[in-house]
């Protein structure tokens, strides 16, 4: 029985924060073909082992490397540029320090790392969701962004109105509800944990979600452009121990721009509802 996990086009490009488009020209270009193609239907499949290809595509390209450069690091079985390309892309860096600042320190960072080849790995762990009641508010916004004006301007103050008042401990996440990847009009759900149900408003509704007895969570630090290479490490340890994913991940933003001020410490925990196989 093939219990290995396969995604199609659509969920691919919205675990990796990229486009169908894109994913189509990396196909043509040779860059990233998917590991199955159905001769009947013409539907493509990647597999867990593309996510983290494709998280080093980005990450990579945000470098300031070009896809024909990274093409050729693969096509030469690596998947880190040598250090006389890293220097020489810290030479372009230093030339444009202010607005460059952040590509600069990655590729040191980069650097370090592959000299020490000291490589670090985000800590997964396993525990239960309790059954809850959650004021919900989902719509179409122009970007993630948008999320933290949302929340305490319009979200909050509407609760406060409809007299809710939040479970102990706190608890609160979204729902990406799009098939693929947008870059604008997102379609999510903001869920806030109450004591009890209250009367359904226009901007709020009220309901029971049920008890997750199994999910694999996983806490991202940094910008949440960088989530997919912990995509890739998390959905790698569901499908080499056994698990099969049930429901949607929840996003929980745990610290952030509202209370953080180095990028560094955002934390982000990413729960995937999840059973053994």
């Amino acid at each position: 029985m093939n219990d290995k996990i396969k995604f199609k086009i659509g969920e691919f490009s919205k675990l990796n924060y990229v486009t169908v488009k894109t994913l189509r020209h990396y196909e043509e270009i040779g860059l990233l073909i998917p590991n199955e193609v159905d001769q009947w239907s013409g539907y493509r499949y990647y597999d867990v082992s593309q996510l983290k290809k494709m998280s080093r595509i980005i990450y990579l390209k945000k470098l300031g490397f070009s896809l024909e450069q990274i093409r050729e690091m693969f096509e030469d079985g690596c998947q880190t540029p040598d250090l006389e390309m890293i220097r020489s892309q810290l030479d372009s860096c230093k030339s444009e320090r202010q607005l460059l600042q952040w590509r600069y320190e990655e590729l040191k960072r980069l650097e370090d790392s592959i000299e020490k080849e000291n490589m670090t790995m985000e800590k997964i762990t396993i525990k239960s969701l309790p059954a809850i009641i959650v004021a919900s508010h989902r719509r179409t916004i122009a970007n993630y962004g948008e999320l933290f004006n949302l929340c305490p301007n319009i979200i909050g103050p509407e609760m406060e109105r409809l007299g809710c008042e939040c479970a102990e401990p706190g608890y609160c996440f979204t729902i990406d509800h799009d098939k693929e990847y947008r870059d604008a009009d997102v379609d999510i759900e903001y869920c806030e944990a109450v004591t009890q149900m209250k009367q359904d408003s226009d901007l709020i509704k009220f309901k029971q979600l049920a008890d997750v007895l199994l999910a694999l969570c996983m806490n991202h630090f940094g910008s949440y452009d960088l989530l997919p290479q912990s995509f890739a490490e998390l959905f790698a340890y569901i499908e080499q121990n056994g698990y099969e994913i049930i429901d949607s991940p929840r996003f929980c933003y745990i610290d952030g721009i509202w209370n953080k001020e180095d990028i560094k410490d955002w934390l982000t925990e990413v729960q995937v509802p999840v059973r053994k196989i």
